[in-house]
Parts: structure tokens; sequence; C-alpha cells
């Protein structure tokens, strides 16, 4: 009898599922989706051996074509000449070309890439630029582990936010507490709005705990404004917690609501920069990113930590952020329903 009874349960949980055509679709999509998404970003020729920079116009970097056109070198063109010196002293990138009317390239002394590089450059341009001056630059290679972590806390700051409001207010629907809640007078957007302040709340709180313990065990840079680090992970947090209102609007499968979270979140971290550089990645992955929340987030933390940015270098970022997030918050209101 007790495995008739377990047997009974295990074929409604089986009929709930197939029944949710909505939920068991998204189980099938996404992981294409995401072989696909990858595909598309490392597709293409075998990866470059040496990434340098270019600081020209385009009459200046078709003088100088023979050098630009070796085979295995990423060449970025760039229009922050300050901001590209300093990569070059954190070894982000092996070699800095300007060209123009007063030619000359940095490396720093003590990359390996920017040695091989400055053979080639000169070979390359042997009676044709021989006025191109040299600059030395130092520094110490910025770890991947330094470089990663303001990805990694934003990531887990993503996580919390869409699953901790999202799938919760899902649950709330499907479990009738959204119904007896609209028999008092609390209105959508005054529900919508506490459910942000309270996870913001325990955000700020697990983020610095996780900040404090890996800092202990990794010990990553913190150059920048503690305020202004502070200010983009509460601009962060508030953007990607009213994401997740959006998600949770009317959906009243929880299952719905993970493939959906998914789908949203799944694409920030492969487009957003978590794990790796967007730079020198094709046209359109880059425009790509620049349309997800994370990107702005991660690349503004990124600043503040490894670049010692203030809060005026990173205002742009608070400014598109709280902007956003009024706009998802108000939105939610309006397509929010009880049932």
């Amino acid at each position: 009898m007790q495995s008739k009874r377990m047997i009974a349960v295990m074929q409604a949980r089986f009929r709930e599922f197939y029944r949710d055509t909505a939920s068991w679709s998204w189980n099938l999509i996404m992981p294409v989706l995401m072989i696909i998404g990858f595909a598309f970003i490392f597709s293409g020729e075998p990866e470059d051996m040496f990434k340098v920079a270019v600081y020209a116009s385009e009459e200046a970097a078709r003088a100088d074509s023979r050098f630009l056109a070796t085979e295995y070198i990423n060449f970025i063109e760039v229009d922050d000449l300050q901001q590209a010196i300093i990569k070059v002293q954190r070894h982000q990138f092996d070699m800095l070309l300007q060209l123009s009317s007063e030619p000359r390239y940095w490396i720093n002394e003590h990359s390996s890439n920017g040695y091989v590089l400055e053979k080639l450059l000169r070979e390359s341009l042997v009676d044709s630029r021989s006025d191109l001056q040299r600059e030395l630059v130092s520094g110490r290679d910025i770890r991947y582990v330094d470089w990663v972590m303001p990805g990694v806390l934003a990531m887990n700051m993503m996580f919390s936010c869409l699953w901790g409001v999202g799938w919760v207010v899902v649950r709330y629907r499907k479990n009738g507490v959204l119904r007896r809640l609209q028999a008092t007078p609390l209105t959508p957007l005054e529900f919508l709005t506490a459910q942000v302040l309270a996870r913001l709340i325990i955000i700020t709180v697990v983020t610095l705990m996780v900040y404090i313990g890996a800092n202990l065990v990794v010990d990553f840079p913190m150059r920048g404004s503690y305020l202004a680090l502070f200010l983009v992970f509460f601009s962060g947090a508030a953007c990607l917690t009213s994401m997740g209102l959006i998600v949770a609007t009317r959906i009243r499968s929880e299952e719905l609501a993970d493939g959906l979270l998914n789908l949203v979140t799944w694409p920030m971290m492969i487009f957003s920069g978590v794990w790796f550089s967007m730079e020198g990645t094709h046209e359109l992955a880059q425009f790509l990113s620049q349309l997800f929340p994370l990107t702005y987030l991660v690349d503004a933390a990124r600043r503040i930590m490894i670049d010692g940015a203030g809060i005026a270098g990173v205002a742009m970022e608070i400014g598109l952020l709280s902007g956003l997030t009024l706009l998802l918050l108000l939105s939610s209101a309006w397509l929010f329903r009880w049932e």
C-alpha cells in the first residue's frame, strides 16, 4: 500500500510537469540557447597569441598596414591613450601603438609578449618608420583572480536578487498569499517596493560578508573609493531585483519562473564580462553586452577596485542603474496581478 501511494504521488507530479508545457519547453530550449551563445563568442579563427592596442587615425593605420596585417595578433582600437597605457602596465595589453605624426609604442619591461612584439614591430617597419619612439612602462601583472573578483561578486548578487524576489513572488501567488494580501489596503507598488527594499538589505549584508571573507583568503586589490563601490553595488542590486519583479508579475508556475530567470541570467553571465573580457570579441557580442545591467555593474566595480576610480568615475553607471531600477519598478507595478 505504501508503494502504491508513493507511485500515485509520482504519477501526479509527472502529469503536473508535462501538462505545464511552458516550463518543460524552457528546459529544452535553454541549453540550446546557451550552446549557441558560447559557440557565437568563441567561434571563428584560432585564438590570437598577442593583444595590441592601436591609438591612431584610419590614415595612419593604413600607412602601417604591414605590421597590422600580422597574423595571430589581436589589434584593438582604443580612444583613451592614458587608459591604454595603464593596461600595458598591468599586462592587459602586450603593446600599445600610437600611429600619428609622432609615432611611438609602449611595452612593459617585464612582459615577455611585449619583447617578442617589439622584435616583430622593428622588423616590419625597417626603413619605413625609423623615427618610431620606444616607451617603457612597468607594473605587476593583474592576476586573473583580481580581475574576476568584481564579476564574481556581481554574479552572486545577480542570482540572489533575481531568485530571491522573482521566484519567491511566484511562490506567493501559487500558494495563495497574494490573494490574501489583495484583500488588504496594500497596493502593488507598495508591495513590490517593500520586496525590493528587504532584498537590498539582505544583499548588502551578504555581499559584505562575501567580500570580507574572500579578501582574507585571496587578498585582492581595492584601490578606489569604498563609498563608490557601495553605491555601484547598491544601485546594481536594486536594478537586478527589479528585473526579478518583471519576471514575477503574472506567472504562477515556479518551474516556468525558473526557466525565465535562467533565460535572463545566462546571457548576462556570458555577455557581461564576468569571466572574460569582451574586448576584441565580435562586434555583435559587444553590442549585446551593452544591453545588460550586469555589464555596467561589473565594469564600474572593476574600475573602482582595480583602476582606483571614485564616485565621479562611475557616476554614469550609478545613474543608469538607478534610472533603470525606477523604470522596471514602475513597469512591474503596472503589470502586476495578485492572482
